[in-house]
């Protein structure tokens, strides 16, 4: 495979550094696609010359990604790896998801919690709601719905870079494990960010991807899957 590792970042001025230092030592491809940050973030990555892409405006993860997917379609790459811009994903595990897509997966999830009880906070409150809402439409028990890192093969990369009508990953999640593809996790690590902010640190910005989510799992992926029977 050629792979290539694309690096989604929002105001990560003091982690992309770091991350794009762990990648390196990985002799794989990179991108990072800067999504509108509002702080020193490009400023960082014009003064270290890390290969990235600027977007003028904030635009989110999912599309964010897709644009990811579609430079690795268009410059002739057949695998991607999705890592965090906030230092959270050590490198290495790169590796791993890459060898479970030589394995024949389609779609590897750098999961934190395989054989691992999840905390009681009010995020993993709602993992566990999208991860039944994915059991209830798909049979498939994902325990880390919402992971940021994962590995996509050249089929699923063609797909997305397409026509990726989808919130965020567990909807993305829950169209593929609808249409077949062979869909793994692997458990991981992450490491405490040591700077900046999450996005979702704000409660009500959290809650509203939850039930964005949930809705776009229960109700779009659900009749998707009535309408194509």
């Amino acid at each position: 495979m050629k792979p290539i590792i694309i690096v989604p970042a929002f105001n990560e001025e003091a982690n992309i550094e770091k991350v794009i230092d762990m990648i390196s030592v990985l002799n794989i491809d990179y991108i990072v696609i800067n999504d509108g940050s509002v702080d020193d973030t490009e400023m960082v990555l014009r003064r270290k010359n890390i290969e990235h892409l600027s977007l003028s405006v904030n635009v989110g993860i999912a599309a964010v990604t897709q644009m990811g997917f579609r430079y690795a379609i268009d410059n002739g790459y057949d695998a991607a790896i999705v890592v965090d811009g906030d230092g959270q994903h050590p490198a290495h595990f790169v590796l791993r998801l890459l060898e479970e897509l030589d394995s024949g997966n389609d779609y590897v999830i750098g999961s934190r919690f395989i054989g691992r009880k999840k905390p009681w906070n009010m995020r993993m409150i709602g993992s566990r709601i999208i991860t039944a809402c994915i059991y209830l439409v798909c049979g498939k028990m994902i325990y880390d719905p919402t992971s940021g890192m994962r590995a996509l093969k050249k089929g699923v990369l063609l797909e997305f870079a397409r026509d990726m009508n989808y919130i965020a990953e567990p909807d993305a999640l829950a169209y593929l494990l609808r249409k077949g593809y062979k869909v793994k996790e692997v458990l991981i690590n992450i490491e405490e960010r040591k700077g900046g902010v999450s996005y979702f640190i704000d409660p009500i910005r959290s809650i509203k991807f939850m039930i964005s989510v949930i809705v776009s799992v229960l109700l779009i992926q659900l009749l998707r899957g009535r309408n194509e029977h």
